[in-house]
C-alpha cells in the first residue's frame, strides 16, 4: 500500500452547477498509525483532524458520490448514501452492489438518517459544509478527503482512495485498483496510437440547457478528465482558463468556434439530464457550423462515468473513450 504521497488539501466551498471555489487551506495529514489487522487505527484526514478509530470500519456512511465510488471499489457496501438514485444515473460504471439507506443531499445529509444508520465512520469530502461536518462529527468519526486539486488531480484520486483503504483495512484492494487504471492507459494509449491518434486534440465538456440558453463547461488542463486524457497522450484543445480545485471553465457555442478544427469533441450527459449537445443545439447554426461537427468528431460519453469520481470511474472513463476515439 503506498502511503508515502502528500496528503495536502484544498478545502472547498459547496458545489453549485457551474461554479466551484476554493475557501482555503489545511496542513497535510500524517500517515495512518495502525496496530494491525484488527487494532485500532488513527488517521489524519484532510481537514487535519485526526480520528481514531477501533478496527477497520465496515459499517460506513458516504456524503459524496466520489467518496461512496471509492467504498465500492474497495468492496465496501456503504450503508448509508447521498441521493441514491443521483449516484445510480450518474456513477453507474461503479455500480452499488448493496441497497443502501439514502441519507439526503450531498450537500446537507439528513443527521437523523445517519444517526440511525450506526454508522462506525462516515466518509466526507471537503465541500461538505463545516457546520454539517461538525454534527456528523457528533454521531461518529468523519474522514475528511480533499475534493479536487486541479495541481494534481490522479495523484489526489488515489491519495483519496488510499485513505479511505486504510480506514477500511482494503489497501491491497486499492492497489488493485490503481493498477487496473494504469493498465487501461498502458493499453489505451497504445490503441491510440496504432489508430494514429496519438497528440490528437480533444475537448472533453458537460453542457446544461437552461431555457433554450446551452451552457457549456469545459474541461480544461487541470481537470481530472483533462488530466487522464494527458496521460492516454492526447492533448487538451482547450483554451480556457479553469477554477483552481477542479480545472473547469465556462463558454457557450460561439467559444467553441475557438477549437481546433480537427478537434475530437466529446461530452459527457445522461438520460436524466437529456443531451444538451444532440438535442439543444440541433437546430444551431453555429453549431452545425463547426468542423468537428460537420466531420463526425463528436462522442457522447457512454453514460454513467462520473466525471469527478474515484480511480474506478477513471478507468471506465479510458475504457469507453477510447474505443469510441478508435472506431
Amino acid at each position: 500500500m503506498k502511503t508515502t504521497r502528500t496528503l495536502a488539501v484544498t478545502a472547498l466551498a459547496a458545489v453549485t452547477a457551474f461554479g466551484l471555489a476554493a475557501c482555503g487551506t489545511t496542513e497535510a495529514p500524517a500517515d495512518a498509525d495502525s496496530t494491525g489487522g484488527t487494532g485500532s487505527i488513527s488517521l489524519t484526514d484532510a481537514s487535519g483532524t485526526e480520528i481514531t478509530l477501533d478496527g477497520p470500519a465496515t459499517t460506513v456512511v458516504g456524503t459524496e458520490w466520489n467518496v461512496v465510488e471509492n467504498l465500492v471499489s474497495l468492496g465496501v457496501d456503504p450503508v448509508g448514501v447521498a441521493d441514491v438514485e443521483g449516484y445510480s444515473a450518474w456513477s453507474s460504471a461503479v455500480p452499488l452492489t448493496n441497497e443502501p439507506e439514502d441519507i439526503g443531499t450531498r450537500g446537507e445529509p439528513s443527521l437523523d438518517t445517519v444517526a440511525s444508520l450506526a454508522p462506525d465512520l462516515i466518509v466526507a469530502t471537503t465541500d461538505l459544509p463545516e457546520d454539517a461536518v461538525s454534527q456528523l462529527r457528533d454521531i461518529a468519526p468523519v474522514l475528511q478527503v480533499e475534493s479536487a486539486d486541479a495541481s494534481a488531480q490522479i495523484d489526489r484520486a488515489f491519495e483519496n482512495l488510499e485513505l479511505i483503504a486504510q480506514a477500511t483495512g482494503t489497501e491491497d484492494r486499492a492497489d488493485e485498483v490503481e493498477q487496473e487504471y494504469r493498465d487501461a492507459v498502458e493499453t489505451g494509449a497504445q490503441q491510440l496510437e496504432a489508430a494514429g491518434l496519438a497528440g490528437a486534440d480533444v475537448a472533453f465538456a458537460d453542457g446544461y440547457d437552461n431555457a433554450g440558453q446551452i451552457s457549456v463547461r469545459p474541461f480544461v488542463g487541470g481537470s481530472l478528465i483533462g488530466d487522464v486524457n494527458t496521460e492516454l497522450g492526447l492533448v487538451n484543445a482547450w483554451d480556457v482558463e479553469g477554477d483552481p480545485a477542479y480545472g473547469l471553465g465556462t463558454t457557450d457555442v460561439e467559444g467553441l468556434t475557438a477549437l481546433p478544427a480537427d478537434t475530437h469533441f466529446v461530452y459527457s450527459t445522461n438520460d436524466v439530464m437529456g443531451d444538451p449537445f444532440a438535442d439543444g443545439l440541433a437546430g444551431n447554426a453555429v453549431w452545425q457550423s463547426l468542423p468537428f461537427v460537420q466531420s463526425g468528431q463528436v462522442t457522447r460519453l457512454e453514460d454513467g462515468v462520473w466525471t469527478f469520481g474515484g480511480p474506478a470511474s477513471m478507468t471506465a472513463y479510458v475504457e469507453r473513450l477510447v474505443p469510441a476515439l478508435t472506431k
